[in-house]
């Protein structure tokens, strides 16, 4: 379903205004449809972008930013499963993503295409930093990763309290 969104997307709304849609994920917004927050860069060039999209029976952008004004990705609490994640351009942008996995794709892309594009790292505040930058042991490969993490963790606590006590009198 995903990936025939994307190609709509990327025919409809992107490939007519020279642009690569890179990640988009879908957004909660008090007004009716879906919409969804979507990374793109200029074809040919190294800007990027990022914009909130509106769909219904058509597509419409609502607002674009520029990656290069984005000052600061708010996660707000990494130790709560919340999709709340907050914008820093010129003013804050609250984004509420339908779930906390594609608030950590869409801060993925944009840290990738800020490091490749910017020069720049992004500043990101409050949030659980091994699931967006994998240790050298793991490599880039999104939720897969945090998947694996949990099964490696689980398995060496099932291994862990097998292991027999020695109980010394």
């Amino acid at each position: 379903m995903s990936s025939l969104l994307r190609e709509e997307m990327q025919r409809v709304l992107f490939r007519p205004a020279k642009h690569r849609l890179v990640e988009f994920i879908e957004i909660e917004e008090p007004s009716p449809g879906r919409h969804f927050l979507c990374t793109t860069q200029k074809s040919g060039s190294k800007k990027s972008q990022t914009k909130r999209s509106s769909i219904q029976e058509c597509y419409k952008r609502i607002e674009i930013w520029s990656l290069h004004d984005l000052t600061l990705v708010d996660g707000r609490d990494p130790d709560v499963d919340d999709p709340c994640f907050l914008l820093h351009f010129d003013e804050v942008r609250t984004v509420t993503a339908i779930t906390c996995s594609a608030k950590y794709t869409m801060v993925r892309a944009l840290v990738a295409l800020c490091e490749r594009h910017c020069q720049r790292p992004l500043n990101l505040q409050n949030f659980d930093f091994p699931y967006i930058k994998p240790t050298t042991y793991y490599s880039n490969r999104g939720d897969c990763v945090v998947l694996s993490q949990i099964c490696f963790y689980a398995c060496n606590l099932v291994c862990l309290s097998m292991c027999p006590v020695p109980l010394d009198a």
